[in-house]
């Protein structure tokens, strides 16, 4: 909730200072809050304002005065850049979503310059129903997938709707390039482990262009909002958790303030022989081999 364009456009330059960017790292995603907030009650006067213009189009709040100025500038430095909608009417934080303007706002982040979508189903739930089948869950992603080939852009997207209905074995069908196998990561043992040793059998579904997400790194100072803290992960566990997700061929996706990068941290993400695991171009994930002991200990 605290983002703004001064933090992306930080988050940008540190990807290039700190030698991240030669590392195989690419993309700048800005989350949740870059849109006006529609929730009563909402204080902040960054985020007052209306959902869209008069004629249709999704409008960005005070923090971000000029979407294709921020596109050009983290471009400009080699990179590439995303953004966040949901296919409901509010996003999770109740910001303005995509519903029935999909297309609209699908045309306005290709020409903003924007080359990943996060689709967080969100609000959706409300218009789905509370035990939506199968064809339910698809509809919003092809919707959107539908609007997204009739852009003039490449945009990678990201189905984001927690492993409902089995995704994995459906993402790649319905035009996902990658799809989250869980809910959101914490950063604590349990919480990583269940979700990077728990997806066994996903790995069929994987392949080039098309990939299980079990949720960003959470390595390094962490944290939602402006309360960041240094990841509640031991040095081994981060060890462990880079690893594991280089075999699943995850997504990999810095969770953390890029500003903070210590050098703990940053040796972590730019260990090229682990990194090459991640990015080899068969695009096979490891599967899970076997599993024994009381504690449930998995080797892949």
């Amino acid at each position: 909730s605290a983002v703004d364009e001064g933090k992306v456009k930080s988050a940008a330059a540190a990807m290039v200072n700190s030698g991240l960017i030669n590392h195989g790292w690419t993309y700048i995603n800005t989350d949740d809050y870059w849109e006006n907030n529609q929730r009563r009650g909402r204080t902040d006067p960054t985020l007052a304002g209306p959902a869209r213009s008069p004629d249709g189009n999704i409008l960005p709040n005070k923090r971000f005065p000029d979407m294709k100025g921020l596109t050009d500038y983290i471009h400009a430095r080699g990179l590439k850049c995303g953004l966040y909608s949901s296919p409901g009417p509010t996003t999770c934080g109740g910001c303005t979503g995509s519903y029935q303007h999909e297309q609209q706002d699908a045309t306005q982040w290709a020409a903003w310059g924007f080359d990943y979508i996060k689709y967080d189903w969100c609000s959706y739930g409300g218009i789905a129903g509370r035990n939506p089948d199968l064809a339910a869950m698809q509809k919003p992603y092809r919707v959107m997938r539908d609007a997204l080939n009739h852009c003039d852009r490449d945009i990678l997207f990201s189905l984001c709707q927690y492993g409902m209905g089995n995704v994995w074995e459906w993402g790649d069908q319905i035009g996902g390039n990658s799809w989250r196998t869980t809910g959101d990561i914490r950063d604590n043992w349990q919480s990583m482990s269940s979700f990077g040793f728990g997806p066994n059998g996903h790995e069929k579904y994987a392949e080039p262009g098309h990939w299980n997400d079990p949720d960003m790194l959470v390595v390094g100072y962490v944290g939602w909002g402006p309360r960041l803290h240094p990841s509640g992960l031991t040095p081994n566990e981060q060890y462990t958790h880079i690893s594991l997700w280089c075999l699943l061929d995850a997504p990999l996706l810095i969770g953390c303030d890029m500003t903070k990068l210590d050098s703990f941290t940053l040796g972590l993400l730019t260990n090229d022989e682990v990194l090459a695991v991640n990015q080899d171009a068969l695009g096979k994930q490891a599967a899970r081999v076997l599993k024994t002991g009381p504690g449930g200990m998995i080797e892949v």
